[in-house]
């Protein structure tokens, strides 16, 4: 049965990976794999076009597709829009309603890489580190919310930090489900020393584990000590499963050990059976956008992940993340990277890799 990927180019560099990713699918289909391709406004150029960052056409699609592939969204265009209407409350809306509440996070350091890192090579060489972060609770939706004034004139912001049991099993339980295919080892990231709610994490997380997965390794940390570990030796973690927030930061921090955030690919999955929201996690980039200059390879690697996934092609998977090194191999850099290649210019490396 073929199955259908919904392209979403965005904003900024957005459609400029894209159009790599879509090149890389093209090659693909062409050798047989059963994959529709179809594209829609999204963020930003949404927002242009439409009035609102994400439509309700645009999400039933999203929701109809087996994949849903982004660029990226965002830009100083926006920046003046309340945070309704701005392209990121797109992406935020769109990971809602796909109910998509588990984002993988690969942070790999391939071996032609590994001087391009902050660290030294000894650090980062061989490093494979899988987060499993929640993604649709927490401080980014808790309610309340917003800025209010009050009475003396002062502003006084809100945002609320909330869990239940429910939703930190759910994504528990996928960090533990991949950790089987893993070294059998997770992490699990809080501040239970000073916030009730990262208590709560961290005991019900435990009582998870306990219960269902008495195999895996389980081991907890605050989320600042892991920060510095992450710098320190981050080759002691495999699994890591963090909240919204601090994934957020920390998925980001070990991205850079990679050697360039354009590297590092992002999986969001729900519920089995359902569709797979995947994007690289590097941002629209303004300052680059247009210059034909963006590394497309975690666009690249964010499609293998799809396959791997949600289209039901775990070996082309590893077709595309092998040729993803074998073009790095033979020197093939983006100038985020130390190099002088154009985008295409490294989409056609990554093809030849096929």
């Amino acid at each position: 049965m073929t199955k259908t990927l919904l392209l979403l180019p965005g904003d900024g560099i957005g459609p400029e990976v894209s159009a790599v990713a879509r090149r890389v699918a093209g090659r693909l289909i062409s050798q047989g794999l059963a994959l529709q391709v179809e594209e829609a406004l999204f963020g930003g150029a949404s927002i242009d076009a439409c009035q609102l960052p994400l439509t309700p056409e645009v999400l039933a699609q999203a929701k109809a597709a087996d994949a849903v592939l982004m660029g990226a969204v965002g830009g100083p265009k926006w920046a003046g829009q309340p945070y309704d209407k701005r392209p990121e409350a797109g992406l935020l809306a769109l990971r809602a309603g796909m109910n998509v509440y588990a984002n993988l996070r690969p942070a790999r350091c391939f071996s032609a890489l590994a001087d391009a890192s902050s660290l030294k090579r000894v650090f980062v060489d061989g490093l494979d580190i899988l987060f499993v972060r929640e993604l649709t609770g927490g401080v980014y939706f808790g309610e309340p919310r917003g800025v209010e004034t009050l009475a003396d004139g002062q502003r006084r912001g809100v945002n609320t930090h909330v869990y239940t049991t429910s939703e930190i099993h759910r994504v528990a339980r996928i960090a533990f489900e991949l950790a089987r295919g893993r070294k059998g080892e997770v992490c699990s990231a809080e501040k239970g020393n000073v916030m009730e709610a990262g208590l709560m994490w961290r005991e019900d997380v435990q009582a998870l584990r306990d219960a269902e997965y008495p195999d895996i390794k389980l081991s907890h940390m605050l989320a600042d000590n892991m920060a510095m570990q992450l710098v320190k030796n981050p080759k002691q973690f495999d699994v890591i499963l963090t909240d919204n927030l601090f994934g957020d930061i920390l998925s980001d921090e070990a991205g850079m050990l990679t050697g360039s955030l354009g590297m590092l690919p992002s999986a969001a999955i729900g519920d089995p059976g359902t569709p797979g929201l995947y994007e690289p996690i590097h941002g629209s980039a303004p300052d680059i956008a247009g210059r034909g200059v963006a590394n497309p390879c975690a666009a690249v690697i964010s499609l293998a992940m799809a396959l791997r996934y949600s289209l039901g092609a775990p070996a082309l998977a590893d077709t595309v993340e092998a040729a993803v090194e074998a073009a790095l191999d033979k020197g093939a850099r983006t100038p985020d990277l130390g190099g002088t290649m154009t985008t295409a210019a490294m989409g056609d490396a990554i093809l030849a890799g096929l």
